[in-house]
């Protein structure tokens, strides 16, 4: 390794500049996470279960996109690499598409007409984080080789990505406030300003990050979705896809009904919405943060699955305690500490997932003699994304069935613009303050409160169970690394039978039938 390169792999700056890009990562979604179904519910006019599906059909079309750009990018041979090659053009992109998914339609238009407009700007979104995302997650592992840098590498974008939590999740509704003047044009004004954000930061990580110069990879279009649903073989990638899934699912569902869990279970009003809003999440995000740096502290003392061990069931305990306010008029500062402490633990699955996805690249390399990192990091990313849609849909039928569409269906009927009720948001939040009594908003809170509760916990179990189950730690990726030089002739020893059986643990095949060709097809009648 030459000095320069070793020197840029050591280098503080090098790590806040590929940290960057996960401000869009870690931002952009969540934003639409926690307002988009507001928005589409209470501005578009759309049935919960209606505007949860457009997600969920969002996620279905990353299933052709994430695919076809985890080969393009193999593909790829640009000066500027492979993947940074991308990340680049993504960034205009990007910009865009965050700003025309919260056009709002004309008043006039039909239910129907709006749902396919809004499912056009989803899908155009979802295209440009593809564009971004695939590649920048398949980019740490053709910068930096070494197990120990690469997790320093991931810790600082997680920061990076707990700051854009923060962001996402407390700016957004402080600033609907500051445009309340422009009504439901607000949720566009807010997307600018995170749009610029977004745009500034991927440019940061192009131009302070570098890519080691690899053979583009001829793997014909027609084969893209075999080759890249092969990657499913590989044992540890599906027990990792276990984590990263209900891992960061039993944060989806929190941060999706977050807004209806605070409307709809504390009714705390219109003048108290913004402030209770502020500090739930807040003390959810800034815990996040906190959290994260003391976990990647421990996951570089002990391995990168324990801070998921340590981190989850201290936000099981504090996740199950919020029951206590389907049942009494709790102070808003018992929620706040409770939100606090789940946010400790919610921080885990962040920083396990993301350390763990640097290594997925070189067990399939393994597996298949090839290096295919844009392709791995595809079927995480779509991965990742229909879970996300699954769990929009099924928040927005959670909606319509604890009665929530119905509710504000009655309350636009006799809605007049006010001093007090400038936006259809604000008649919301004093309907529920000022009816908490009925029976409409009793179901409403029963079936929002117990969902907000019981889904996160059970992923939460879910995912410490995949978390024992993976068994690809440092020792077992240095063992993989070096039967990888050995395959390439760098290494002249004898692979002994304990480094076998780990390999064949790790890997899911026999190991003499790794480093075939074939592997990398998802038909290939090779025995395993």
């Amino acid at each position: 390794m030459s000095t320069t390169v070793k020197n840029r792999e050591d280098s503080f700056k090098s790590k806040l500049s590929y940290g960057f890009a996960d401000m869009y990562g870690g931002g952009c979604f969540l934003v639409v996470s926690i307002l988009f179904m507001v928005f589409l519910t209470n501005v578009a006019g759309l049935p919960g279960w209606l505007a949860g599906i457009i997600p969920l059909v969002g996620k279905i079309w990353d299933a052709v996109t994430d695919p076809i750009m985890g080969n393009i990018v193999d593909r790829t041979q640009s000066r500027f690499g492979k993947k940074r090659f991308w990340i680049l053009v993504g960034l205009g992109f990007a910009v865009v598409t965050f700003i025309t998914l919260w056009i709002v339609v004309p008043a006039s238009s039909s239910v129907a007409g709006s749902f396919i407009f809004y499912l056009a700007m989803y899908l155009l979104l979802s295209t440009a984080f593809t564009i971004v995302m695939v590649p920048y997650n398949a980019l740490l592992p053709d910068m930096v080789e070494d197990y120990s840098k690469r997790s320093s590498f991931t810790a600082i974008r997680m920061v990076f990505s707990a700051l854009a939590a923060i962001m996402a999740g407390v700016l957004p509704n402080i600033m609907l406030g500051w445009f309340k003047g422009f009504g439901n044009y607000g949720y566009l004004m807010v997307s600018i300003v995170f749009a610029i954000i977004f745009g500034i930061s991927i440019l940061i990580t192009f131009l302070g990050t570098w890519e080691k110069e690899t053979p583009p990879l001829r793997i014909p279009l027609r084969s893209t979705f075999s080759e890249s649903l092969a990657v499913y073989k590989n044992r540890s990638f599906r027990r990792y896809l276990g984590i990263f899934l209900f891992g960061q699912g039993s944060s989806d569902f929190v941060t999706t009904l977050a807004i209806y869990f605070i409307v709809v279970v504390l009714h705390p009003g219109a003048a108290a919405y913004n402030n209770n809003y502020l500090f739930i999440m807040g003390a959810i995000l800034i815990s996040q943060l906190v959290a994260m740096v003391l976990f990647n502290i421990i996951a570089a003392k002990t391995s990168k699955k324990f801070p998921i061990y340590l981190g989850f069931p201290i936000r099981i305990v504090a996740t199950a305690a919020l029951c206590v306010t389907l049942f009494f008029n709790v102070n808003i500062w018992v929620v706040v500490g409770l939100s606090f402490v789940a946010g400790l633990g919610t921080a885990a699955s962040s920083i396990s997932s993301y350390a763990i996805l640097a290594d997925a690249g070189d067990i399939d390399e393994l597996i298949t003699g090839k290096r295919r990192t844009g392709v791995v990091s595809s079927m995480s990313t779509f991965t990742r994304k229909v879970a996300t849609g699954l769990a929009s849909a099924i928040c927005g039928w959670i909606v319509t069935l604890s009665g929530y569409d119905a509710i504000v269906e009655k309350i636009k009927v006799g809605y007049v613009v006010t001093d007090a009720e400038p936006t259809i948001d604000y008649a919301i939040r004093n309907w529920f303050m000022n009816n908490a009594n009925t029976t409409e908003a009793i179901t409403s809170k029963q079936v929002i409160g117990w969902c907000y509760i019981i889904i996160p916990i059970v992923f939460m179990l879910l995912c410490l169970l995949f978390t024992w189950l993976y068994k690809a730690n440092k020792k077992e990726i240095a063992i993989v690394q070096r039967e990888i030089s050995r395959r390439k002739g760098e290494d002249e020893s004898e692979t002994t039978e304990e480094e076998k059986k780990v390999l064949e643990e790790v890997t899911g095949f026999k190991y003499e039938n790794l480093w075939k060709e074939e592997n990398a097809h998802l038909f290939s009648k090779k025995a395993r």
